[in-house]
């Protein structure tokens, strides 16, 4: 460091110098992510090539050595001579910053490549870069290392690499069919400028090459890992995608939930203008007004859940941080629903300072949101936020004009569909207004000083939620006995009247209205659905005790649909059970004055094993043997013994394995649909067994 500072201090990085001087302003970081960025970049051109109707399949090669390679079948890379510049189009291509086909030339009427930077900066980022052309029934071939054109003496990164002196020569290899065109890059990442742990993402990957292929139908990409990690069985892993559908069969990917409507396609078109200096014969820039075209692609549809998917995309390139198309469309999709509600309030039950915020909308929304026009711009060659002011009000302008013309038809299917988006979105503003109120009672110190906890409830002293457990008992009865056998040190009682609301097929305003739901929500203490805190949760078991029949099964099954829809964190996290009561208690005549022993069993085919080995053993017992119809039957010493007291009962703790599978049998055993559940039914009827039957 020195106090002098004058001219002879600045530095002028020339060309591809300033590219690796300060590679994050160009792909973002030295990281994994710059370097999946740079094989973005590669893809993309490819891409853009399929996407103008040239070339239907690109293959992508993650190689043994760490190099990787894309393949294409567009026109390939022109190898004819720039005037300008005097060099071969794949030199410019290649070496020159801001040099390509993309910038409004005719090549191109809509592109992901914007800069022309995005093939030189992988070049002046890369070890050594290799490019063949196949063109004019030939097959060229040049050679790069670090970004400066010349001539490798083998195939190995690190050979012996001469640069060419006076004039670079783009050498012809050999020779291919007439008509045969496209472009292979392979490259090595220049570990001079990335890190050690800097290594391409196959999942990344994949999902970048899948959602590729939705976007563009017919398009086919192939991805293959050779790397040895990739393959320890010694097979190649190798991935194809390809779809003939749109964007609609990307929503339905998407979707996990159960639909509330179909996949509704919104289309459409819109016009501005724009200033942006042309390049005129003479080589002089002249800002000049222009008229572009948006056109505007969105799929969407809304299911029973309320997470939500949204993916944006210009040109086919993926804007993960949004931009302008889609605060557009969230903007204009809350405002028209908001006009909806407004005009339907009466039969929505939704008071005049009800308002929808943006997350009642999206709640369970599904969508992909494409736009395609010349030059859009971007914040930065990263490209995930779009720039153009003038595509949030044709965004905006196409929803507003397609869901107004699907909310006015006549046919059933609209009306029954409009119909249930505005319930499900009224449904999760009530819900989003109740869980505020609920979230005041979260802690257990709110929660006792508050009067909204349900007067039944018999809680317990201890502080500590995870020592504490929560028993949900089935009738006054039971609660009785219950008093008399828990411990009252961590073990809390909440009876519930018969069976509670079916919330599978209620609404979520129903369900938060319905008075059992509701007192175990508040008990809980940790919210529902989308606010469910499961760190606030005032018990660290949740344990569900009913009686040992089909009547107790079914209310085991509405708690645990409660549970499923809106408390799901709680059973993901291990900490609802179902207690086991004894179906019956034997007592064993011993001889003598040695006291009877009593032994209890959870199932006929237990009984009768005891019965068995006590005749075999010639040892009597008292009949009649006593069957519990319920848990009221039970003294608070045999309840206590069998099914609360912790060193001799047995608790089935409920899993969730597999959420997706769980929300289709619960959709079959408690949803709307009668038909599946009646093949459930029929086609399960050979498995049943009638002794489980309380008859």
């Amino acid at each position: 460091m020195t106090a002098e500072y004058s001219a002879h201090h600045l530095q002028v990085l020339e060309g591809l110098e300033a590219v690796r001087k300060r590679p994050g302003m160009y792909i973002g970081s030295n990281g994994s992510p710059g370097l999946m960025h740079c094989l973005w970049e590669i893809i993309d051109n490819s891409v853009d090539e399929a996407v103008a109707g040239n070339g239907s399949k690109i293959d992508v090669i993650l190689h043994a050595d760490g190099s990787v390679e894309v393949r294409d079948r567009g026109r390939g890379v022109p190898v004819d001579v720039e005037p300008r510049t005097g060099l071969t189009g794949v030199e410019v291509v290649y070496t020159k910053l801001h040099a390509g086909g993309k910038f409004g030339g005719g090549s191109y009427a809509a592109s992901g490549g914007l800069h022309g930077v995005g093939a030189s900066v992988v070049n002046a980022l890369s070890e050594r870069l290799d490019v063949e052309v196949d063109r004019n029934g030939k097959t060229y071939a040049m050679s790069f290392h670090r970004g400066e054109p010349g001539v490798f003496a083998d195939a190995r990164p690190d050979a012996p690499f001469t640069p060419f002196e006076e004039r670079s020569e783009l050498r012809v290899i050999g020779k291919v069919a007439k008509g045969v065109t496209g472009t292979r890059v392979r490259y090595w990442a220049d570990r001079q400028i990335f890190t050690k742990d800097a290594a391409f993402q196959l999942d990344d990957l994949v999902t970048r090459a899948r959602q590729t292929a939705f976007l563009v139908s017919g398009l086919e990409i192939v991805i293959r890992d050779e790397r040895p990690l990739a393959q320890p069985d010694g097979e190649l892993v190798e991935t194809s995608y390809k779809f003939d559908g749109g964007i609609s069969e990307f929503v339905d990917f998407l979707a996990t939930d159960a639909p509330v409507t179909d996949t509704w396609r919104l289309t459409g078109s819109g016009t501005f203008k724009e200033t942006v200096p042309m390049l005129q014969a003479n080589g002089h820039m002249v800002s000049t007004e222009v008229e572009r075209e948006c056109r505007v692609d969105i799929a969407l549809r809304w299911g029973t859940g309320y997470d939500t998917a949204i993916r944006s995309f210009v040109n086919i390139i993926s804007t993960p941080k949004g931009g302008t198309h889609q605060t557009g469309f969230e903007q204009e999709l809350l405002k028209f629903l908001r006009d909806q509600v407004s005009a339907n309030a009466r039969r929505l039950k939704v008071g005049a300072s009800e308002k929808l915020e943006k997350d009642d909308v999206l709640a369970g929304l599904s969508a992909v949101l494409t736009v395609t026009l010349p030059e859009p711009q971007f914040e930065g060659q990263t490209k995930e936020v779009l720039g153009t002011p003038a595509v949030r009000s044709i965004v905006a302008k196409v929803v507003r004009e397609a869901l107004k013309e699907r909310f006015a038809s006549s046919k059933r299917d609209d009306k029954t569909q409009t119909s249930m988006v505005l319930d499900k979105v009224v449904s999760e503003m009530k819900a989003r207004v109740s869980a505020r109120a609920h979230k005041e009672t979260q802690r257990r110190k709110n929660a006792l000083e508050s009067s909204s906890l349900p007067t039944k409830l018999v809680d317990c002293r201890t502080q500590d939620v995870a020592q504490s457990e929560l028993f949900i008992v089935e009738g006054d009865s039971a609660l009785g006995t219950a008093k008399l056998a828990r411990n009252s040190e961590y073990q809390a009682l909440l009876p519930i009247r018969g069976k509670i609301l079916n919330v599978q097929k209620a609404s979520v305003s129903d369900m938060l209205s319905n008075a059992e739901c509701a007192s175990i929500i508040q008990v809980v203490g940790a919210g529902s659905g989308r606010t469910f805190d499961l760190d606030a949760a005032r018990y660290g078991k949740v344990i569900m005790m009913s009686d040992a029949d089909v009547d107790g099964a079914h209310i085991r099954t509405l708690l645990l649909t409660l549970f499923y829809r809106y408390m799901r964190p709680l059973v993901e996290a291990g900490r609802v059970f179902a207690a086991v009561p004894p179906l019956h208690r034997v007592i064993v005549v011993n001889p003598g004055s040695k006291p009877n022993e009593t032994i209890y069993t959870y199932s006929e085919a237990e009984l009768h094993k005891l019965l068995d080995k006590l005749r075999k053993s010639n040892r009597k017992w008292q009949e009649p043997i006593q069957r519990y119809k319920g848990l009221g039957e039970m003294d608070a010493d045999q309840l206590a013994e069998t099914t609360m007291a912790r060193d001799g009962r047995l608790l089935r703790r409920v899993r969730l394995e597999d959420v997706e599978a769980a929300g289709r049998v619960f959709e079959v055993l408690m949803g709307n649909e009668v038909g599946p559940r009646r093949e459930f039914i029929v086609d399960s009827a050979d498995r049943l067994s009638r002794e489980s039957i309380d008859a």
